[in-house]
């Protein structure tokens, strides 16, 4: 495991203070706060390198934790051919057996948080100090991201996406489409026409077949098929079909963030987690980790019928000012089940006020730019918030919900006009 990878993601940067403490005083509040990460993430010590290692880059689940293994590679090449009630209850049997292993909370770890948290209070103890200011981590005094994202797997959720996008702008949001350019005709006019409405276009993977990480040899020949599509695309971002990922290959990817990984999530082939509800440097470029469970998950394995545990973990990022990062798939919301409860959390979304709602490329340049400006003064929407020793962030106080919604409201009645 390279820790470079995740130098870029040191306290001093993650909590941009606009006083600096010495070296010595972040090392100690390190120290102290680490009593709270697992057991794994502490195996070489409470020094920061192993840790943001152990936790943002997964080392805590051993060096073979990217394998894509033999079974899988079975499992993925006899898939098409198995029934989809076969698939889904093997689904659901492994993946609340690692859920029940307790390894990683799910849906919520709370662990990173705590950590996180905890080491700015330990800094204030050491410095005797009640507050400090930092550059808050969102625009214009938001608590929390909020981002959509979808991922359209077969031509079938091609031809339905456009359906998708007229139910997102119809509650004022607009959200990114992964296409997997080597699976389906890639619809030339579906693309421009959500660019045109102000959606985001991806890359998701090459050929959805499972086997772009099968090996580096395998994964380096796709990589530079799949840089041509990004720029084809005019694609800022890309996520690996069935979330397979390897943190150092992926740099050979000439991408400005990925949304392979997750902060907690046991029903992928490749769980476990980076235990993050923020986004993270990642060599190159930003990870942002997907904070709510799959929309297959949701509605298919677990048998969910209302968005109840998306709307509970984002009470948690609120709570934490996070990202709640949402990944659905048209695919899959073509069943009316599915799309009820994806309108049910939008609806919900909808009546907040406190969150930034951002493209994800947006939110990666973001938090790109935050953690390269010198001042507040420097990166536009801005703003200084405190944390005191109990942890409680003070901020001014954001607009109003009138004031935040009416950027919304114009493309919430023409959406909705479309879809009626």
């Amino acid at each position: 495991m390279s820790q470079e990878l995740y130098a870029g993601n040191s306290p001093q940067l993650f909590w941009r203070l606009l006083v600096e403490p010495s070296s010595d005083a972040w090392r100690e509040a390190t120290r102290r706060a680490a009593s709270v990460l697992p057991p794994e993430v502490r195996e070489y010590g409470d020094e920061l390198e192993p840790i943001l290692a152990q936790t943002l880059g997964e080392g805590q689940f051993g060096p073979s934790h990217w394998d894509v293994g033999r079974a899988q590679r079975v499992y993925y090449a006899l898939k098409p051919l198995l029934p989809r009630s076969l698939t889904r209850r093997l689904k659901r049997v492994y993946g609340t057996r690692r859920a029940t292993a307790r390894r990683l909370g799910w849906p919520i770890e709370t662990r990173y948080v705590d950590f996180q948290f905890g080491l700015v209070r330990q800094l204030l103890e050491i410095l005797g100090r009640p507050s400090l200011p930092f550059i808050d981590f969102w625009p214009g005094g938001s608590r929390y991201a909020f981002a959509l994202t979808h991922d359209i797997e077969t031509e079938e959720g091609q031809a339905f996406a456009r359906t998708v996008a007229d139910l997102d702008a119809s509650f004022g949001f607009r959200s990114s489409f992964n296409f997997v350019p080597e699976r389906y005709g890639i619809d030339r006019e579906l693309m421009e026409d959500l660019r045109a409405r102000g959606f985001e276009i991806g890359v998701h993977g090459l050929k959805h077949d499972g086997k772009d990480f099968a090996s580096l040899r395998q994964f380096m020949r796709r990589a530079t098929r799949m840089n041509y599509f990004i720029d084809d695309f005019g694609a800022a971002g890309i996520r690996s079909p069935l979330t397979h990922r390897n943190p150092e290959w992926m740099q050979a990817l000439h991408i400005e963030y990925d949304g392979s990984f997750f902060d907690t999530d046991p029903y992928e082939p490749i769980g476990g987690g980076t235990m993050s509800v923020w986004p993270f440097h990642l060599g190159s470029f930003v990870e942002l980790p997907y904070t709510l469970a799959q929309d297959y998950t949701v509605a298919e394995v677990l048998g969910e019928s209302t968005p109840r545990l998306w709307l509970e973990k984002v009470e948690f990022i609120r709570a934490s000012h996070g990202m709640a990062l949402l990944n659905t798939h048209p695919d899959y919301l073509r069943k009316p089940g599915t799309r009820r409860i994806y309108s049910e959390f939008l609806a919900a979304m909808s009546e907040r006020a406190d969150f930034h709602h951002a493209l994800p490329r947006d939110i990666a340049r973001w938090w790109r730019a935050r953690g390269a400006a010198a001042q507040v003064d420097d990166l536009h929407g801005a703003q200084v918030a405190t944390i005191d020793v109990a942890g409680v962030i003070g901020r001014p106080e954001p607009a109003s919900r009138s004031d935040r919604c009416a950027s919304r409201t114009e493309d919430a009645r023409s959406g909705a006009e479309r879809i009626a």
